[in-house]
């Protein structure tokens, strides 16, 4: 059996994927102890419950011996919890963090960092709409890329620490690069939190239709529709925060789509079929190149289960 890459690390937030990680780290050994802390008494209570790991009564408790403590919160709460951690963390531990905007994520561990310990911000691109200690399963990060945007702070060994945390995540499964954190947020920005923005939008504005029917919504959903509706159930405390702290990435994107989407609007206002075909089939080469890169299922309804039909 692996070595534990980390003799104890600390989960703090036992949501989607921080029960995602402590599940993953058990399953493949990455871990010798796994604690966990969540604000929310319920969800600790929960945790503990399910076999989640060791539960601590405070974030202070949590960190006190970890060897990585894994800040699984929303991007608008890691300023608190990561001030709130290093003082308890022992030297040359690693805080590292899960959120999906990375230049906050680094002026907030900056913000606490104070020497001893080794700030490296991550991000795992991967998740499901689902929120919850009950929602996380061990094969989460299977093949899923998370990437890294180490924080130089001149504690000792932050090459060391780098190539163990990077370690760790590859024994989940993860494909693992390093990268500065506002180009990731650049990418990030129209790759994920643009569609869910749009998702957010399109869903919010089907039910204010007045030409159509609430229910009529819900009973003649199309499979288009329907992705936007997962998508758009997606944790709305975890979203806004991600909107709030990538705000610039994520208008210059939405500036660039309003354009593109108004030169649609004018080629289906005036019947222009040749440039409707050209952008349509421009869009089905990109997703085969999705595709073939592995980072999607081209089966049919993408994979998912097709109920049969009644006889």
């Amino acid at each position: 059996m692996t070595d534990p890459v980390f003799p104890r690390i600390a989960i703090i937030g036992a949501g989607l994927i921080g029960s995602s990680i402590a599940r993953a780290a058990r399953e493949y050994g990455m871990a010798g102890e796994i604690v966990l802390y969540d604000a929310n008494p319920d969800v600790r209570a929960r945790a503990a419950e399910i076999g989640l790991g060791e539960v601590a009564p405070s974030l202070e408790a949590a960190a006190a011996q970890a060897d990585c403590v894994i800040l699984c919160v929303p991007v608008g709460a890691l300023g608190n919890v990561a001030a709130g951690a290093v003082p308890a963390m022992k030297d040359g531990a690693i805080l590292t963090d899960v959120g999906s905007v990375k230049s906050e994520a680094a002026r907030a561990l900056s913000a606490a960092a104070d020497g001893r310990i080794h700030m490296i911000p991550g991000h795992p691109i991967a998740g499901t709409e689902q929120s919850g200690p009950d929602a996380g399963f061990p094969t989460l990060f299977q093949g899923a890329w998370h990437i890294l945007t180490p924080v130089e702070t001149g504690a000792a060994g932050e090459a060391e620490a780098l190539a163990q945390l990077t370690a760790f995540w590859k024994g989940l499964g993860a494909k693992v690069e390093s990268m500065d954190a506002a180009r990731h947020d650049r990418v990030l920005a129209i790759t994920s939190h643009l569609p869910h923005l749009i998702a957010f939008n399109i869903v919010a504005t089907a039910f204010d239709m007045e030409t159509v029917e609430q229910g009529e919504v819900v009973k003649y959903s199309a499979g288009g529709f329907r992705d936007f509706t997962r998508i758009a159930a997606s944790d709305p405390v975890m979203w806004r925060d991600v909107f709030l702290n990538n705000r610039e990435a994520v208008l210059e994107c939405l500036g660039r789509f309003s354009e593109d989407l108004a030169a649609l609007q004018r080629a289906i206002r005036w019947g222009d079929g040749d440039m409707l075909m050209r952008e349509f089939t421009r869009a089905r080469t990109i997703r085969k190149a999705i595709i073939d890169a592995g980072q999607d299922s081209g089966a049919v309804n993408f994979g998912r289960n097709v109920p049969k039909a009644e006889e």
